[in-house]
């Protein structure tokens, strides 16, 4: 067995076999290593057959890890305990027992889009009303209800809201036609097992018997079912240790109890409580200010994070006008960091609240030809809801584009299924016409009803707006056009986490042509779109495995860089406004601030913007989040940062003419001031003497050991400052 040094509490933790223990990990406090430590203690010192053992985490990526981190440990030649996901092991487990539940071991698992079409099937069948509520909106509420135990049908039986009404409807059909089609869902992967526990005394005596030690990884997310899965496995011979940390429980959102770590004693009574808050990640300015922070919530269990590490830097915090000085003042940051410090573009990570956010910070590094990679989720401008309402201008701009025309012609939904599309094709083949010309006679294909009114009430709104194209600009055009087709309350209606998160999309698509519009007078769609096809198609200069990090803060956790940037820290966006009148809420949006953070090793800056735009082009006075004034002054380093737009005159490529060209320059970012004393990586330490001008053209004299004097461009100068 190979032995890695663990400190006094982890030791403690590892060794702790006899009783229940709850670990309390903090953020960057070496829980992986007690985890597999301990599935390697009880193997090796204890005499537990791997087999007997049961490990489960919530990611295949932290599974993986772990597998690889325990063989690492106790060798290849020793069987692997049994370590996956809540969802893995209870497919296991359902492929050898769901026949309890007069299913068979060949069962499908339907995703999303698979449960959408179930229920869309349903409702055509059983003619069930749905008062305009989409499908999502009832799967949604199906899988809420799950998440918490709750029958749908006692709990909406005496509801006259017809929403209620409905999915009482629904939902016995739904159920029906999975077993029908041998078929579950996610959510049912958690619920069966705990139907056959609860029915079949032997069977689980069978599993409790099997796995006798159970270990739970990021307890502080289990859901009502997941909690009652480890409960019932653990409950006999009571062998369990759980890790987590309920600072860093973010996902109340979707089913998540922060009760389930809070109260393990009272579940699991007489047992070990280890705290782990040696942190190995961050310097100690970095865990000041994330424990300033979370230490406001109520709902916690106390403890404070240490670091036998420097204090390092403070953290920085800069205010810009806008975002789009925001990710200017992110990238005067890095490149100061990069000619500094040496850096490279992989230490870096930007963090946001929202995906929305993601596009100004996109365009902000394209421009400077900066390569990016947005971790878990897509590029704004390959999102589908950016594409469904692009395809609309694309069609305006060009009729013959069969291509966008095909998608659109079904979205918002209007009734136009993928046969009536194809039947639209075939006529437009035969008679040698545009596909948009033939929408408009769907007599001519024996089209009545909802079918024959969706597909001219498509045509006429591409050819209202197809005549309007040229009377408004861009923004007038697309803000209206948006109001027309109801994408603002057909997502607001779904009132899902998805639905909402691409609601901001589209409003982030109409804040970017209206930015677009003002700096480009007279513009039209297809400049706009031009510009578009321009920034998606660059190809990165930069090699592939070296690029800057951009994630919400959401996908960041359990991952850690050398430097963090979040942005977006206004009062409304991070927290979110609808956290405001809520406490669980906002005690959530600070974890959330802790998780931001503790990402950080060495570095971390704050930003927000006083102007941020919104989507109809207007800026409000943003306020910087309450996070922000949670922080003591001690650890704060105010950054002064301002830059201008200037106009330049281009000229075209393979052209005579010339273009206006805007172009962003610093005014001020307050690196040094006179008396700081910094050190040359040629010249040594000295002390500035005197700073003249601001931003690229600012100049610094320096006096150096031995009375040299040196007049250095403050970009390039390359000096370090000291403490």
């Amino acid at each position: 067995m190979k032995k890695f040094k663990l400190n006094k509490v982890q030791k403690e933790a590892v060794e702790s076999i006899e009783k229940p223990s709850l670990i309390f990990a903090g953020a960057g406090t070496g829980k992986t290593r007690v985890l597999t430590h301990k599935i390697a203690f009880l193997i090796d010192q204890k005499g537990y057959n791997p087999s007997e053992i049961l490990a489960v985490t919530f990611t295949n990526k932290a599974a993986q890890e772990m597998q690889n981190r325990v063989k690492l440990i106790i060798g290849n030649n020793i069987k692997s305990p049994n370590i996956g996901t809540f969802h893995s092991i209870c497919a296991r487990f359902l492929r050898e027992e769901i026949n309890l539940l007069g299913f068979n071991s060949n069962f499908a698992i339907y995703d999303t889009s698979d449960q959408d079409m179930l229920i869309k099937s349903i409702i055509n069948s059983q003619k069930i009303p749905t008062n305009g509520v989409t499908v999502p909106t009832f799967r949604s509420q199906i899988s809420y209800f799950k998440s918490k135990l709750i029958n749908p049908i006692s709990f909406l039986e005496k509801s006259n809201n017809p929403f209620d009404i409905s999915l009482s409807k629904i939902f016995p059909h739904y159920m029906k036609e999975l077993k029908e089609n041998n078929a579950v869902d996610f959510s049912d992967l958690l619920l069966f097992p705990l139907q056959i526990f609860e029915k079949f005394p032997k069977t689980l005596n069978k599993y409790q018997n099997k796995f006798k030690y159970i270990l739970v990884d990021e307890y502080q997310d289990t859901n009502e079912p997941q909690f009652h899965f480890v409960k019932y496995l653990s409950e006999k011979h009571k062998n369990i240790t759980v890790v987590g940390d309920d600072d860093q429980s973010i996902y109340g959102w979707r089913g998540a109890d922060i009760s389930n770590i809070l109260n393990f004693e009272k579940t699991f009574p007489n047992s070990d409580v280890f705290k782990l808050e040696q942190n190995y990640r961050s310097s100690g300015n970095i865990l000041a200010v994330a424990t300033n922070v979370v230490a406001n919530n109520l709902v916690r269990s106390k403890k404070t994070l240490w670091t036998e590490k420097e204090d390092g830097d403070k953290i920085g915090l800069m205010e810009t006008f806008d975002e789009l000085e925001e990710i200017d003042g992110v990238i005067e940051l890095i490149q100061k960091e990069i000619h500094q410090n040496k850096r490279s573009f992989s230490d870096f990570v930007i963090l946001y609240r929202t995906n929305a956010q993601s596009r100004a910070i996109e365009d902000g590094l394209r421009r400077k030809a900066i390569s990016y990679e947005i971790v878990g989720g897509i590029k704004f401008y390959e999102r589908k809801e950016i594409k469904d309402l692009l395809a609309y201008l694309r069609v305006l701009v060009n009729p013959s584009d069969t291509i966008s025309l095909k998608r659109i012609m079904n979205f918002p939904p209007r009734g136009i299924g993928a046969k009536t599309i194809e039947k639209c094709e075939y006529l437009a083949f035969n008679k040698n016409l545009p596909l948009l010309e033939i929408l408009k006679t769907p007599e001519e294909m024996n089209l009545k009803g909802q079918q024959a009114a969706g597909l001219i009430q498509f045509h006429q709104i591409i050819k209202k707006y197809s005549e309007l194209k040229d009377k408004f600009d861009a923004s007038e055009l697309a803000s209206v056009l948006v109001e027309e087709l109801g994408l603002i309350n057909f997502y607001n209606e779904q009132n899902t986490e998805d639905a909402k998160e691409r609601l901001r999309n589209i409003q982030e698509l109409l804040t970017t042509i209206h930015q677009f519009c003002e700096k480009n007078t007279n513009s039209t769609i297809s400049e706009f779109l031009e510009e578009v096809s321009l920034l998606t198609s660059i190809d990165s200069w930069n090699d592939s495995t070296n690029h800057i990090t951009l994630m919400t803060v959401h996908s960041a956790k359990g991952l850690e860089f050398p430097i963090v940037f979040i942005t977006g820290l206004e009062d409304g966006l991070f927290p979110l406004s609808n956290s405001f009148d809520d406490p669980k809420k906002m005690e959530e949006e600070r974890r959330l601030f802790y998780v931001a953070v503790t990402r950080a090793e060495e570095k971390a800056f704050l930003h927000y913007a006083t102007n941020r735009r919104r989507s109809s082009g207007a800026s409000g006075l943003g306020q910087p989040s309450r996070f922000v004034n949670e922080i003591s002054s001690n650890f704060i380093e105010r950054l002064n940062f301002q830059s201008a737009m200037t106009r330049r005159l281009v000229k075209e490529k393979n052209s005579d003419k010339y273009k206006l060209k805007y172009i962003r320059t610093i005014t001020s970012f307050n690196e040094f001031e006179r008396g700081d004393k910094v050190e040359h990586p040629i010249f040594g330490k000295g002390m500035i003497l005197a700073v003249d001008g601001s931003g690229d053209n600012q100049k610094i004299t320096v006096v150096f050991q031995g009375n040299i004097e040196k007049r250095l461009i403050g970009k390039y100068a390359n000096l370090k400052p000291l403490k």
